[in-house]
């Protein structure tokens, strides 16, 4: 090499744009946001530098981006991280939603920053999978057939991340993310950070206390996952089907068409098993008309996966019709679903990674045995981790977690993905803690949304005082007519 040769590459690693690149490096300008809309707000737009994989000495390095809001206080105290759920949800997608009153009002106490978790919108690299579901829709999908079709389609999404762009997908995992959070604290120069989670990203924020204690201020969790919640448990579904029963039984029109909902749900569920049911629906995709069947596992999937959330209304109206013989909704849903992406890499390798304790997996067996849904709503977990293969994070991951760190819980009544008993359940390891319990909240926006009272007591909480009200009534359930209105 020459001595011209040997000044230019001395000059080259010396120089700004190489030295940013090494984990660490942190770039913040600023960036106009906007809400879905039309909202436009003065914010930032950081992006920081962390290992894939820390602990490999040949770790690629990834982006962590997010979105901050300053604080409009004279003295803002730590910054409040919003954590989405999911896991795959984005945190700026979430700011620029109905949320984004939330973000806004809690720039009185500190800055506020939408941050997009490992793998996560416009984080780099974002793990979503391009392939298609494209199950058959002709015949009759049992559990196995279903999951032996995911399992295929989810290959090509392996693949393509982990061979053809050569990421690391054992470093999607929540102690690694963890880690992205400590590592945004120190690049940021803060000395603590407060956390504001929902669903899956509270299963996040007791990982990051548990591993970096003195790094938080103080934690809201809305719709709690604990460290050994990542499979939800039947026996929690069936009491949220029957909470759900006594809800649509109290209703004045429905509970005289609908006495029984449990009993409904069985009668189809046991007429679909003994003969499947054939439907021709539209495709929205080719506006052609294409036949679907549906047997009990769609009904029962269908249900599963979309309990506890507002969804939930069109329960009572779609088993009665399908009472009378009717199935054309659940086989326009069981199309669509058929149709969606194939879903996410960092949400597989996170849930696989997590895992479960084997005494949580013998009661999930034993409970799903008297269950109407057994265990539809953990598919297809946690057969389709075979295919993943993510280093199970072990049963210390899983633990209780134990804190002085000041906590507001908040659980929603009728939330059958994150009950009132999760939040309980580890609320006993936080001596200074408190619980919202919002009555009649379904899972996500009702958390935070169902009421003004909901933001009164985290803005309380945030600013370090007592949260006044801890009981709220959210909104009556408005549920979806019996009879739709084209053949009313």
């Amino acid at each position: 090499m020459s001595k011209l040769q040997l000044l230019i590459c001395v000059l080259l690693l010396a120089s700004p744009a190489f030295a940013q690149q090494k984990p660490g490096a942190l770039k913040i300008k600023p960036y106009t946001f906007e809400t879905i809309r039309g909202e436009k707000v003065p914010a930032e737009f950081g992006t920081l530098l962390v290992p894939e994989k820390r602990g490999d000495p040949d770790s690629n390095l990834i982006e962590l981006a997010f979105v901050r809001f300053k604080s409009t206080a004279k003295n803002p105290g730590p910054p409040i991280v919003y954590l989405a759920g999911g896991p795959g949800g984005s945190g700026i997608a979430a700011a620029s939603g109905s949320r984004f009153p939330l973000f806004t009002a809690f720039r009185e106490v500190a800055d506020v920053i939408a941050f997009d978790q490992r793998g996560t919108g416009y984080s780099k690299p974002n793990l979503g999978c391009y392939e298609r579901l494209a199950a058959p829709l002709d015949v009759a999908p049992s559990r196995e057939m279903a999951l032996n079709e995911l399992r295929r389609n989810v290959r090509g999404c392996i693949e393509y991340w982990r061979d053809v762009q050569r990421v690391n997908l054992t470093g999607y995992n929540t102690v690694e993310s963890a880690d992205d959070l400590e590592d945004l604290r120190k690049a940021l120069g803060e000395k603590q950070l407060s956390l504001w989670a929902i669903s899956y990203g509270t299963h996040l924020a007791l990982t990051t206390i548990r591993r970096h204690p003195q790094s938080i201020h103080r934690a809201i969790l809305a719709g709690t996952e604990g460290p050994d919640h990542t499979y939800k448990l039947p026996g929690n579904i069936q009491k949220h089907l029957e909470d759900l029963a006594a809800v649509i039984k109290a209703d004045p029109e429905l509970g005289k068409e609908i006495p029984d909902s449990l009993g409904l749900m069985k009668s189809v569920f046991d007429r679909l098993d003994a003969q499947p049911q054939t439907v021709e629906v539209v495709d929205p995709r080719t506006k052609q008309n294409v036949k679907v069947t549906v047997n009990k596992f769609v009904m029962q999937y269908i249900v599963a996966n979309n309990i506890g959330t507002t969804v939930t209304a069109n329960f009572p109206a779609m088993f009665y019709r399908a009472s009378k013989g009717d199935f054309t909704n659940p086989a326009q849903v069981w199309l669509n679903t058929t149709r969606q992406s194939a879903g996410s890499a960092m949400s597989y390798m996170m849930d696989c990674a997590s895992g479960q304790t084997a005494a949580r997996r013998e009661r999930i067996a034993r409970e799903a045995r008297a269950t109407l849904l057994e265990d539809i709503s953990n598919f297809p977990f946690p057969d389709i981790c075979e295919e993943w293969k993510a280093p199970d994070l072990g049963d210390q991951f899983r633990s209780p977690v134990t804190s002085n760190i000041p906590v507001l819980f908040i659980s929603g009544t009728l939330d059958a993905r994150t009950p009132v008993s999760n939040a309980e359940e580890y609320r006993t390891g936080f001596a200074n803690s408190t619980h919202m319990i919002i009555e009649g909240a379904v899972h996500s926006d009702p958390l935070f949304l169902a009421s003004p009272k909901i933001k009164d007591g985290m803005l309380e909480f945030f600013n370090g005082k007592p949260v006044t009200t801890t009981r709220i009534v959210g909104p009556t359930m408005k549920f979806a007519p019996l009879v739709s209105p084209q053949k009313q």
